[in-house]
């Protein structure tokens, strides 16, 4: 399953002699019968002559040619699927109202069938929630729960779990205070987050010994951007260990840059409390110097780009 924009759609949005040609994604005309169904994407009016206009148009109309009343289009699911990784992919090009109209839009309308309101949540959790996902967008996400949240096609048991997810999502979003949490070194030393004073704090939640957290720190000593406001003093590192095996915990001490401050949680509040999200470990946030999040959960090449563009 490709997860970039496609070249056929890209040249849609940037050619403005589309006219009134109606363009399915394989070039035919949408054939109704028993078993087939073809993805047609909306008409983009000629007179939107622009990228941006032409890309709102197409985010907000694209799903009209799909009749959500009829359930056969679910035996076309890889169509859709590669319809709905476009679609996500399209969204990057439109501003963020645009976004969360067209969004809440779609699962309204999937509501006419609850198979189809949840096929497209379960989309929605394979490409926006999944931590393995290069699509995961957690801000796109909270808007498909919150759809689900306020559906009438779902019962009470049914929204538990995006109940949850939601509580959960709120947490330590970009321009919300960082949760707060006491740190303990290796010398028994306490500290706080919020303690830390630096115009950065980039918090990395980890659990020495895994694969991926091994990665992690490898590209991390290596981050030309993150060392380079490590050692002009203007970022400081945490790194956490959420859990209780110490013995694990003390045995990798030595992978640690010494620059760092590297603790655990020794009251496993940040677990125990759900303080951050660890559906994934690891996970990074970068803070300010109040320790407000400015990215959430984010990767270290997303990290390296912003810190790269400050002064």
């Amino acid at each position: 399953m490709k997860t970039f924009i496609n070249i056929f759609l890209l040249s849609l949005i940037l050619c403005t002699a589309c006219g009134n040609r109606n363009v399915s994604m394989n070039q035919t005309e949408a054939t109704k019968n028993d078993s087939t169904r073809n993805f047609v994407l909306p008409v983009i009016p000629a007179m939107l002559t622009t990228p941006e206009s032409r890309a709102d148009h197409l985010v907000r109309h694209y799903w009209e040619n799909v009749d959500f009343n009829d359930t056969i289009w679910l035996n076309h699911q890889e169509m859709l699927e590669q319809a709905w990784v476009d679609y996500i992919d399209l969204m990057r090009l439109v501003p963020k109202e645009t976004i969360n109209n067209a969004l809440r839009q779609v699962y309204k309308n999937a509501e006419k069938q609850k198979p189809f309101f949840s096929y497209f949540t379960t989309l929605a959790d394979k490409y926006l929630y999944d931590p393995n996902s290069p699509m995961r967008n957690e801000e796109l996400y909270i808007t498909v729960l919150d759809a689900m949240l306020e559906s009438d096609v779902l019962d009470e048991t049914e929204k538990i779990l995006p109940n949850e997810r939601r509580k959960l999502a709120e947490r330590n979003r970009p321009g919300r205070l960082a949760e707060d949490f006491t740190y303990t070194l290796s010398s028994g030393k306490n500290g706080t987050l919020h303690d830390l004073k630096a115009q950065y704090t980039l918090l990395f939640i980890n659990n020495p010994g895994c694969h991926a957290c091994e990665e992690s720190l490898t590209e991390l000593k290596q981050a030309p951007a993150i060392n380079r406001e490590l050692e002009a003093g203007r970022l400081k590192i945490l790194a956490i260990y959420p859990d209780e095996e110490l013995q694990e915990w003390k045995r990798h001490l030595s992978d640690f840059p010494k620059e760092w401050i590297n603790g655990y949680d020794k009251g496993l509040v940040i677990k125990e409390k759900n303080l951050y999200d660890l559906k994934a470990i690891p996970t990074l946030y970068l803070l300010d110097q109040k320790k407000i999040v400015i990215l959430k959960d984010a990767p270290i090449r997303e990290i390296e780009e912003h810190l790269k563009q400050q002064p």
